[in-house]
């Protein structure tokens, strides 16, 4: 399967672009940073609940590969084709350490830190609003492609999205104002399936408390979700109620 072909996959865009969440123009120094931004969401120490985390990680350094190299961007923008076949795709290279090349002093530490200055800025609310308008309000693509979220921040990424709305700084999509609960329950299911899939995983390699603290930190934000999502659906039912009453060289191409 091609580059582009394992972006729409995974990522449902096989623009190398919108998969960063950037246009056409972005500079360098964008693209370097927003490729740190979304690597990090699927990076295997930071999202071991999710199965395919480690090959999105592998398609976005091979992405990001691409669009650092002068020749080959040049190639991609004028053409819409990657060259599949280039040393900067060998299919031998650890993406990993290509990573940690780039950020060498990124730790798991570093990321949780980066999570919590995230979560609630400028920055996260701008990327969210991309988002909304990108997908037109689909809260399960919302909701998989956000920087940091999981599904106890479901109640607040919709808080800053509604808020956009009554301002009017974007328009009202149904598939968000419209969703029905069937669809946010089943949202909620996907969400505790990959969790016990995750612990699931966790036994089959033997990992303790001591041999992977951030799995069982995960693990724990994840029974924290759970209440608050529970606490925020017995909310909305209760304001309903009240208001109601009774009754997814070869080159491959864009």
């Amino acid at each position: 399967m091609s580059l582009l072909e394992r972006c729409e996959e995974l990522f449902k865009s096989s623009n190398l672009y919108e998969v960063l969440g950037i246009n056409k123009e972005a500079s360098e120094k964008e693209i370097r940073r927003s490729y740190y931004k979304v690597s990090l969401k699927v990076h295997p120490d930071r999202a071991p609940e999710d199965p395919l985390a480690t090959e999105k990680f592998q398609v976005l350094g091979k992405l990001y590969a691409v669009l650092s190299d002068t020749e080959q961007r040049a190639v991609y923008d004028e053409q819409g084709v990657v060259d599949e076949e280039s040393d900067a795709l060998s299919e031998d290279r650890c993406w990993e350490d290509y990573w940690r090349l780039l950020f060498p002093k990124i730790t798991v530490q570093d990321i949780l830190e980066f999570e919590n200055k995230y979560k609630g800025s400028d920055e996260e609310r701008k990327d969210v609003i991309q988002l909304y308008v990108q997908h037109q309000g689909n809260m399960d693509v919302i909701t998989a492609s956000a920087m940091c979220c999981s599904q106890e921040d479901e109640p607040r990424l919709c808080g800053i999205i509604q808020a956009a709305i009554d301002s009017e700084e974007v328009q009202s999509f149904p598939a968000f104002t419209k969703e029905s609960d069937k669809k946010k329950k089943a949202r909620r299911k996907r969400a505790n399936k990959e969790r016990q899939e995750a612990e699931e995983m966790q036994k089959e390699m033997g990992l303790g408390d001591e041999d992977d603290s951030l799995v069982m930190m995960l693990q724990q934000k994840q029974k924290s979700r759970e209440q608050n999502f529970n606490s925020f659906l017995s909310d909305l039912e209760t304001k309903h109620c009240k208001k109601s009453g009774p009754q997814k060289g070869k080159k491959s191409k864009k």
